[in-house]
């Protein structure tokens, strides 16, 4: 296994981790471990596909896993922050639908473009959508933790204010991101996702009329190739007689 699927590994192995933390209420400031997991898996998705790119191991393995990975590690997240009443109700779950729905349509895609050989490549607005996801995540899971709350001090009741709008301001503007990339998407590989159109009457007395020239071609060729062979055959076997005379 070569080390871009190591760390592909390494962030899937990180999420049931970071969850542990997250909900061990027993462990002191575990939500901010969890941040910091969170952190640190979210810097081997940059480094794998890089690593894979540069030194040409992207490999099939790879292909399949790291979107997998990336999906897991903010899926859970996001679904812990609005679990525990982090992102007030009814955005987050609007925020992680559209994340979703969004997702599901570009792999979608994806899979119909392979299908017809084509490679669809992540662009701008796929990108923007993943670094301002990476962002608000990790900072509903650090407010969740509390640290600036009921301790007393007005500067830090308003730090966490200015958390709390930072985070939900960077949430709608990824949003507004993820669907833009959603649609984005469908208009750039529209050719992909379009059926096939059906063929007309005389494209297909062509294929009929080439259809019996191919069989015949492909004979012609079978039979050459035995004769060239039994030619060989013929010629080694003289080789042969003559050395041992």
């Amino acid at each position: 296994m070569n080390l871009p699927n190591k760390l592909t590994f390494l962030r899937i192995f990180l999420v049931p981790l970071l969850m542990f933390f997250y909900l061990a209420t027993f462990i002191p400031y575990g939500k901010v471990i969890a941040v910091v997991i969170f952190i640190g898996a979210a810097i081997t998705d940059h480094f794998d596909g890089k690593l894979a790119r540069k030194h040409g191991l992207v490999t099939d393995l790879g292909k399949l896993l790291d979107p997998l990975a990336d999906k897991m590690l903010y899926t859970c997240a996001f679904f812990l922050i609005i679990a525990d009443g982090t992102v007030a109700s009814p955005w987050g779950v609007i925020a992680l639908s559209i994340l979703f729905v969004r997702d599901s349509l570009v792999n979608g895609i994806r899979q119909i473009a392979a299908s017809k050989g084509v490679v669809v490549a992540a662009d701008f607005s796929g990108k923007l959508k993943a670094v301002l996801t990476y962002i608000y995540v990790p900072m509903f899971m650090f407010i969740s933790q509390g640290i600036f709350v009921d301790t007393g001090y007005v500067a830090c009741d308003i730090i966490n204010q200015i958390l709390v709008i930072a985070a939900y301001i960077v949430m709608g503007v990824a949003t507004v991101v993820t669907i833009w990339s959603g649609v984005d998407y469908c208009i750039k590989n529209k050719d992909v996702i379009k059926p096939a159109e059906p063929k007309t009457q005389n494209e297909i007395e062509v294929e009929l009329q080439a259809k019996p020239e191919t069989e015949q071609q492909v004979k012609e060729d079978t039979e050459q190739q035995i004769k060239d062979e039994s030619q060989t055959q013929k010629v080694a076997e003289t080789e042969t007689q003559t050395k041992e005379e």
